[in-house]
């Protein structure tokens, strides 16, 4: 089957491509992007990625980014829980995912893991999650106002304006969700526990988001296997600061994964 240029999900059109082999013809990665990422600006790793794994690469822009349609703003509080339970199971449905894992990065990570927690698919064989964030921290928050304070005084509007259909309400839907009043106590810790399936977990020594406490919430609650990579001189995204070790490390998980169902002949 060919891949799908836009699909329709949570009632809104979103911008999606494929690269690699179809959901019928090899498993699928599906990446979930960052809080102002969008499908276009994971650059060329999906590319690197389906040629580095042999599998299919399934990447979407969520609603209010790249050449989505627009989201409804103000986000709620729970939007990453909303996002993982109402609209990611429609995105699946639409792409034909028959086998495979979910790859998220920042926010995306923090959906994918939710849906992992709260959906129950025995599709989803494996986790990749770089940068997840489980509940806020101090050092994030300030990071995350100070791009509020680089937004109004700087170029940073202009640069996103070239990957966003709407700039302005992609940085706000993000930036005010964060930062509004309530969501320090924010907390998705809990889904951890409800995992069955490996998770690699992937977060750089340098991110100025969020610290080893995020993994370290992993390695705390998961019943299933955990593996960890912390790269050296990288900062919020691995994928791009430390891509070599990013992708080294999501074929060895993803052939263990393989290896793993080979010895199960009745795995789902």
């Amino acid at each position: 089957m060919s891949w799908p240029a836009e699909v329709v999900a949570g009632g809104k059109r979103l911008e999606s491509f494929g690269v690699g082999p179809g959901p019928g013809e090899a498993p699928t990665i599906v990446l979930l992007h960052e809080g102002l990422g969008s499908a276009g600006l994971w650059r060329d790793f999906p590319q690197q990625l389906a040629e580095a794994t042999g599998w299919g690469v399934f990447v979407y822009s969520r609603a209010g980014y790249g050449r989505s349609e627009a989201a409804d703003l103000p986000r709620p509080l729970d939007y990453m829980t909303r996002e993982a339970v109402e609209v990611l199971p429609e995105v699946l449905e639409a792409v034909g995912f028959r086998r495979g894992v979910l790859m998220g990065h920042s926010d995306g990570a923090t959906i994918a893991a939710i849906y992992a927690g709260s959906v129950e698919d025995h599709r989803v064989r494996g986790l990749v999650l770089e940068a997840p964030h489980f509940f806020t921290e101090e050092m994030g928050l300030a990071e995350i106002a100070r791009a509020k304070e680089a937004f109004a005084t700087t170029d940073l509007k202009a640069k996103m304006a070239k990957h966003h259909d709407d700039a302005e309400a992609t940085f706000r839907g993000w930036n005010d969700a964060w930062l509004a009043e309530g969501f320090r106590d924010w907390h998705a810790g809990e889904v951890i526990d409800y995992w069955r399936v490996p998770c690699l977990a992937i977060q750089g020594a340098q991110d100025q988001y969020g610290t080893l406490a995020q993994i370290r919430e992993i390695e705390g609650r998961s019943y299933a296997p955990v593996e960890v990579l912390v790269p050296d001189d990288c900062r919020h995204a691995p994928h791009f600061d430390a891509t070599e070790a990013v992708l080294a490390a999501v074929v060895e998980f993803l052939e263990r994964l393989e290896r793993i169902e080979a010895a199960e002949p009745d795995a789902a």
